[in-house]
């Protein structure tokens, strides 16, 4: 019996001595994270029913192409409307869209600006009544959040200017109010 018991206690120990052995230090620490969220808004274009279908409607970067326009010939570019002032000029235009959401602000409404990328001397641009320049120019000051705003942007063409590619870029700029 007691050879049972020594042979007990040295089993015993055997196990225990390997798991003493074996215990592991461990240490702990805590992770502080922060931000500092900021307001913000998005301005995209957008589509209208009536007018030209944009290449990139949906993001910040869209062409809007009336094609080949005259002051006479057919106009093949679906949404375009042209004007003739007798012999002077004439002006195609297209309704379009201009939608600007917000996150994290208080303001209620924004103010939508626009401006010609590059002055052209020949060719005169308008988004709604306002001519534009390269300075910024004021479309209006308390439009809302959400949904497409319907704009119409018009180029307006001496008949006196030479038959060739028209091209600008006009800038458009939302502020918070």
């Amino acid at each position: 019996m007691t050879k049972s018991v020594i042979v007990s206690v040295l089993l015993g120990a055997v196990l225990v001595v390997p798991q003493l052995a074996m215990a592991q230090d461990t240490s702990s620490g805590a992770l502080t994270v922060t931000a500092t969220v900021d307001s913000s808004i998005k301005l995209t274009f957008e589509n209208d029913a009536a007018g030209v279908s944009m290449t990139g409607a949906g993001t910040n970067a869209a062409t809007l192409g009336f094609g080949t326009v005259s002051a006479f010939e057919t106009i093949s570019t679906s949404g375009v409307t042209r004007s003739v002032n007798g012999t002077t000029d004439f002006t195609v235009s297209s309704p379009f869209g201009v939608k600007v959401i917000q996150a994290n602000s208080a303001s209620a409404d924004y103010t939508l600006q626009a401006a010609l990328g590059s002055v052209d001397a020949t060719n005169t641009w308008k988004v709604n009544s306002t001519t534009l320049t390269t300075t910024s120019q004021t479309l209006g000051a308390a439009y809302s959040y959400g949904g497409a705003t319907a704009h119409t942007v018009s180029l307006t063409v001496p008949q006196s200017a030479a038959a060739s590619a028209i091209s600008r870029t006009v800038n458009f700029t939302a502020t918070s109010n």
